[in-house]
């Protein structure tokens, strides 16, 4: 039973097999708050965003998810027994983080900072307890990439930027660099020198951690589906105040079926990676590229916000190269997924390799184009994956059978 007052964060007819767990209602509010804070940098990217604004929305993206991606983890292992409290604390931080976002260069940045090294640190001592390792990513149990953020707190931009930069990097660094062995054998020994010591253990003899894979799958899939819905809130935002006309009308479709193509690319028999199956990948290397698809998610979102601001055309080169670079950034890690999910090399060259060309191809030709005409072009793309599995790859299974 959990040791928290105010109750766990599921109840006991929540508690099923592991393989039948859902995203619990607190879960859910917690989703949302993050991608309000992924809304608020999407507004980074408005008025012709230079390479400065592009990389401080990197940055801070990677903060908010990694921070959202610590709790996910913790909620997804300690299941009925995650607590409540703990859970609304994070989900506070998390909105300290977002409302300092408008004023990042400002004082707000300290805050933001604070916020997300508190958030860490909450989120890495849930662990000491339970006597788990979380083997599968480390960086939710970890802080040594928190203490450039510590630093930060004393220093000025862009100073600041480079040292959350560097915080973030050894957290994707550890990552990838500590194995399953290591992590755990490591734990071991410290249990074990203190258990020598002949002082009382803080807690139980250390194991791995375990992650429920239908339970993170839907996670993931429904951050995803968040990111989708407030992208296309803040599309229709930017429609509500533009001028109405055929053109506008135009673009505003065309977006709205860019979105949903997307959707189905990513959400549809998806973990929320496009074209990734379930089960597919460990989560040390399915979380990076969810990471990336919802970052460029958000950045498309911001770009056609703008497309919105232009649709009479052309399109300034900025904000064309944001919109089909997401794009293309998106359908790269679809590129992965088909591939590791076992498409096989005549996909891989029919299909992965020409959506990612072609966003990048129209970014460098379609200089002067109307918005709306672009758009729909990045569809056809976006929806050339299911075309050729229903029309070409099925096409010859029906003849045979004719």
């Amino acid at each position: 039973m959990s040791s928290d007052p105010e109750g766990p964060a599921t109840t006991p007819a929540e508690t099923t097999a592991e393989s039948e767990r859902h995203a619990t209602w607190l879960e859910l509010f917690f989703d949302l708050v993050a991608v309000v804070g992924i809304a608020q940098l999407a507004h980074l990217l408005h008025d012709d965003p230079d390479r400065g604004d592009l990389g401080l929305y990197c940055l801070l993206f990677l903060a908010f998810w990694t921070a959202w991606m610590c709790f996910t983890t913790y909620g997804n292992v300690a299941a009925s027994k995650a607590h409540t409290r703990t859970i609304l604390l994070g989900m506070f931080g998390l909105a300290v983080m977002a409302a300092a976002v408008p004023e990042i260069d400002s004082d707000h940045g300290r805050a933001f900072a604070l916020a997300y090294v508190l958030v860490r640190f909450l989120a890495s001592r849930v662990w000491q307890a339970r006597g788990e390792v979380v083997v599968d990513w480390p960086t939710a149990q970890l802080t040594v990439g928190v203490v450039p953020w510590l630093v930060s707190l004393w220093a000025e931009t862009p100073t600041r930027y480079w040292l959350w930069a560097a915080g973030l990097a050894i957290d994707l660094g550890l990552t990838f660099v500590l194995s399953r062995n290591r992590l755990l054998s490591r734990a071991t020994e410290e249990w074990q020198d203190q258990h020598g010591k002949r002082e009382r253990p803080s807690r139980t003899r250390p194991v791995a951690a375990r992650f429920d894979p239908r339970h993170l799958d839907e996670r993931l899939g429904l951050f995803t589906l968040i990111v989708i819905g407030e992208s296309v809130a803040l599309t229709v935002e930017a429609a509500s105040e533009a001028e109405w006309d055929g053109r506008l009308g135009t673009l505003a479709v065309g977006s709205f079926v860019l979105l949903l193509a997307l959707w189905a690319l990513a959400v549809r028999r998806s973990c929320g990676v496009p074209l990734l199956g379930f089960g597919v990948l460990a989560p040390r290397f399915a979380l990076p590229l969810h990471c990336l698809a919802t970052g460029a998610l958000a950045a498309l979102a911001a770009s056609l916000g703008g497309a919105m601001e232009q649709a009479e055309g052309p399109l300034p080169a900025k904000v064309r190269w944001l919109m089909c670079g997401s794009v293309a950034v998106f359908l790269a890690v679809g590129l992965l997924g088909g591939a590791l999910s076992g498409r096989g090399l005549r996909w891989v060259l029919a299909v992965g390799v020409p959506i990612v060309a072609a966003p990048v191809v129209l970014a460098a030709a379609t200089s002067g184009g109307y918005p709306g005409a672009l758009v729909w072009i990045l569809v056809v793309v976006a929806r050339w994956p299911w075309f050729y599995d229903k029309r070409v790859v099925r096409a010859p299974v029906a003849d045979r059978h004719t």
